[in-house]
């Protein structure tokens, strides 16, 4: 029994350090948690090609400023592919079995899609999803349900923010956002194997891959 119980924490070590075989991995904790730094570790720990997705848009000088700043401080190496709304399409074309996926992050991607000008958004007293966020999020869990099956088709690291662990908030758009992050991340864990939770820079297992 101590030699299983052994062998079990030795796993969970590797998984967390990034030194188990790669899977499909949801990464999730709070602002400036570190779950950015952890899911670049993964990626690099994988030994391939890595593919980084951003979903951030520039919104105002502060935001211009911090894309340009993680542009400059991810690897040369590394493919950077920007795109705020079309997720499921961008992951679907780049994955191979010789690279990585790494999508930062989800929650930004969910403001996007939810809030896109010229689409229905959520509204005080009048909360309807768009056609087009339906669309969108489908296409998305596709897509990571293929790969966690299909291991020959590429592994996909998805970082994403906490966010429904405080007050509920106030404005009925708000506590939307709030209820579609939740409900995205309850999807997308039960389709990846691993699922990580970091705080203060120190990473949680969730989930971990059945042996």
């Amino acid at each position: 029994m101590s030699s299983m119980l052994s062998e079990a924490v030795s796993s969970r070590k590797r998984a967390l350090n990034g030194d188990a075989p790669m899977t499909c991995t949801l990464v999730l904790g709070g602002a400036r948690s570190g779950k950015s730094a952890y899911a670049e570790k993964l990626a690099i720990a994988s030994g391939k090609e890595v593919v980084y997705i951003a979903t951030a848009t520039g919104g105002d000088q502060e935001m211009n400023a911090r894309i340009t700043r993680h542009r400059h401080d991810r690897p040369a190496s590394w493919i950077t592919v920007e795109e705020p709304l079309e997720l499921a399409k961008v992951i679907n074309h780049w994955t191979t079995r010789e690279r990585v996926i790494l999508v930062d992050c989800l929650t930004l991607w969910l403001t996007n899609t939810l809030f896109k000008e010229g689409e229905d958004t959520p509204a005080v007293g009048a909360i309807s999803l768009s056609p087009a966020f339906t669309r969108r999020r489908a296409e998305l869990l596709e897509v990571i349900g293929k790969s966690n099956r299909d291991h020959s088709v590429g592994c996909v690291i998805l970082v994403s923010n906490e966010v429904g662990m405080g007050i509920v908030p106030l404005g009925a758009a708000s506590r939307c956002f709030v209820d579609e992050a939740g409900r995205l991340h309850q999807a997308i864990a039960a389709l990846c194997d691993r699922a990580v939770l970091v705080v203060a820079g120190l990473p949680l297992a969730l989930k971990e891959p059945e042996c």
